[in-house]
């Protein structure tokens, strides 16, 4: 059996059943730092993973609750793919990632957690960051805190409005 201790996950496995809102829905409410949001445009805003499979890992998301592409808005399309390509050079800069995995799960068969509520993720990559962890004891280790991350980027984004 492999175990990983994460007591921070407690919270969100002990409650998961009982959330009846959209996380995302919740976020465009909240206030910004303790929700990680990162930068707020027009139609959308960005938002770190707050249970990432890299650092830095974060998603885009409309500030409409819907559930497709097809119910976007042009205006909201652009402002998704806009915003990929600023996070994507704030990620550069800040995190000295290498690359980039962007990805869109739309429906709950196609491994959405969130089905009903479209968003963009965008996970930054590094040379090598496949290590012997993942390899050999099929656990991912993620090396900097979110508060860190979370200040890195919000510095970065804030120069690039």
């Amino acid at each position: 059996m492999k175990i990983l201790w994460a007591p921070w996950r407690s919270a969100y496995v002990s409650q998961a059943e009982k959330i009846e809102e959209c996380i995302f829905c919740q976020k465009i409410t909240g206030n910004d730092e303790e929700n990680y949001v990162l930068l707020r445009g027009n139609t959308c805003f960005v938002v770190l993973n707050i249970y990432p499979y890299n650092n830095g890992h974060l998603m885009i998301a409309p500030y409409r609750h819907i559930g497709s592409l097809q119910e976007l808005t042009k205006e909201e399309r652009a402002e998704m793919m806009d915003l990929s390509a600023v996070c994507m050079d704030a990620l550069k800069e800040g995190l000295n990632c290498h690359g980039f995995n962007l990805g869109i799960n739309i429906g709950k068969v196609a491994g959405a957690g969130v089905p009903d509520h479209i968003h963009i993720h965008i996970v930054p990559r590094w040379e090598g960051d496949t290590n012997f962890m993942p390899v050999v004891g099929d656990t991912k280790v993620i090396p900097q805190s979110l508060s860190t991350t979370y200040k890195i980027l919000r510095s970065m984004l804030a120069e690039k409005k």
